[in-house]
This record gives structure tokens, C-alpha cells and sequence, in this order.
């Protein structure tokens, strides 16, 4: 019987823009990267990387020395292309490597395809970028959701699925199902005056929950409209979907380390399977 593992690394958990502050390293200041490797029966299956915030920089030193493994596929899937989430893009060195496939994915309804990869090309245009989307080497694809899913699920064992969600120019929750296990990343979230019962049932019983929870409910009032959930609402959301694990991400760059843990301790106090986001946090599921 084949056995599947979900192994997660988090390289960028903070919203909007990254801080380098001393007293923003405990949570960390790199925006939005994750890593999620399958791993069966001890082969790593594929690599797939949520958002190319500045953690992926960080992600890309690993790549080269060897602290993750290679994949000759790389699929880089996007939530959505603000600019703390494609900022880090630029600096992923295995762009550069002649010998590396990677496959864009943004699964939204109306851009074509060329359209996605001209909107790449534009932060990278000379004026902006000295070197050129054309020319970083590497065999880059821009490809659909349906190419990403049989890339995903070519052996069958792995469900791959997503939906859209409240956003300023729309956002995507994803997740991943294995091994009767499954992982939910929805960041860049606002759930409205109530918790948004397509989210909780989208979340169902997720082994693992990566919720956005930038603001307070005093700061989530005075920035409605703005695209982002409380820590409050992430614990309900997690609760009503009854998840095992919740990781509440997105941190508001006015939110220091001191200010964090406090939260944290709060959350825990809500809901014991959950906390916060740290830069180099690891699960296996």
C-alpha cells in the first residue's frame, strides 16, 4: 500500500510588505512563500510552491544547497498577483537554470494565459528589472489549472482543487488531498460582517488550515473593503470547519514580535491546535 506525506515548510508569513526590523524576527519579515512537498513512499513526487513572495529567495538557497531536494518540475501556483505576493519572483534563482522546468499557474476565469505571462513581464521590464522575463533561462511555462491538476494527480493519488474568494481583483484558496490527508492555504481573505460559509466548507476537515489573520477586530473595522480577515475570524473559520491544525499568517508589517506573541497566546487560548506563522516552520502530515 502506498503511503503519502505532506512535508510544508513556510518561508514568508507577513502581509503586504516585508520589515527587516530587530524586533520583527521572531515571526519574521519575508512576505508570502510556501513549500509543500508529497512525498511517496520516501519519493518525492513533485515540488509546488504557493506565491513567490520575498521568501522565495530563501527557499531558492535551500534549492541550491541541497537542504530541499530538486524536482525537475517545479509548479509555482499563485493566490492571487499583488505585489507581496510575486515580489520575491525575480530572485528565484532556479529561473536562471537552463536545465529547470517550472510551471506558472493562476487560475483566473478571465486572463488567458498569454495574459498572466505578459503581467509577469511587466514587473520585470527593463525599467524596472535588469534582467528580462525572456531571458532568465530556464524552460518557464505558463500553463492552466487543469495542466496543473494532472501534473498533480497523474498517479491518481492526489486531489487538487480551489475556489476564488472575496479580495480587491480576487483571490484563491487552494488545497491538496493525499492520502485521505488534506492541506487548505486561504490567505488575502475577507469573510464580510459574517464568516463566509463557502470557506468553512471549502476548509472542511482540513488536516492542515494556512489562514489569512492580518488584523485585530478593531483593525479589521476601521479596513473593511481592504481584503483580509481577523485572527478571530480565522479561529471560527477553523472551529466551524472543524480543522486540526490552524496557522493564522498574513501578519500586518505594523505587527512586531512582542505584539505577535501576545496574539498568539490569545489564539491558543481559542483554539489549542493553532499559531502563528513563523519564517522555517515545518509539518509533516
Amino acid at each position: 500500500m502506498e503511503k503519502a506525506v505532506w512535508n510544508v515548510k513556510l518561508y514568508g508569513g507577513r502581509g503586504s510588505t516585508p520589515v527587516c526590523e530587530s524586533d520583527f524576527q521572531k515571526y519574521g519579515g519575508n512576505t508570502t512563500c510556501i513549500y509543500i512537498d508529497l512525498l511517496i513512499n520516501n519519493h518525492s513526487k513533485l515540488m509546488v510552491i504557493f506565491d513567490a513572495g520575498t521568501g522565495i529567495r530563501q527557499l531558492a538557497n535551500d534549492i541550491e544547497t541541497g537542504s530541499i531536494p530538486k524536482a525537475d518540475f517545479i509548479l509555482l501556483i499563485f493566490t492571487h498577483l499583488h505585489w507581496d505576493h510575486i515580489q520575491g519572483f525575480p530572485f528565484f534563482s532556479p529561473l536562471y537554470n537552463p536545465n529547470q522546468k517550472i510551471g506558472v499557474v493562476y487560475p483566473k476565469k478571465n486572463l488567458k494565459i498569454k495574459d498572466v505571462e505578459d503581467l509577469f513581464a511587466l514587473q520585470m521590464q527593463k525599467e524596472f528589472f535588469p534582467v528580462q522575463l525572456e531571458n532568465m533561462g530556464s524552460d518557464l511555462q505558463f500553463i492552466n489549472y487543469k495542466d496543473a491538476e494532472a501534473l498533480l494527480s497523474e498517479d491518481g493519488l492526489v486531489t487538487f482543487s480551489f475556489r476564488e474568494h472575496n479580495h480587491p481583483g480576487g483571490a484563491f484558496s487552494y488545497k491538496l488531498e493525499a492520502g485521505g490527508k488534506s492541506i487548505v492555504i486561504s490567505t488575502d481573505l475577507e469573510h464580510g460582517k459574517e464568516i463566509d460559509k463557502d470557506v468553512v466548507d471549502f476548509c472542511k476537515n482540513a488536516d492542515l488550515l494556512i489562514h489569512d489573520a492580518q488584523y485585530t477586530d478593531e483593525e479589521l473595522a476601521l479596513y473593511e473593503g481592504w481584503g483580509h480577515s481577523s485572527f478571530n475570524q480565522a479561529i471560527e473559520t477553523a472551529a466551524l470547519a472543524n480543522v486540526k491544525n490552524l496557522v493564522l499568517t498574513h501578519h500586518d508589517p505594523s505587527h512586531d514580535d512582542t505584539f505577535l506573541s501576545a496574539i498568539e497566546k490569545e489564539c491558543k487560548s481559542k483554539f489549542k491546535n493553532s499559531q502563528l506563522a513563523k519564517e522555517g516552520m515545518e509539518f509533516n502530515i
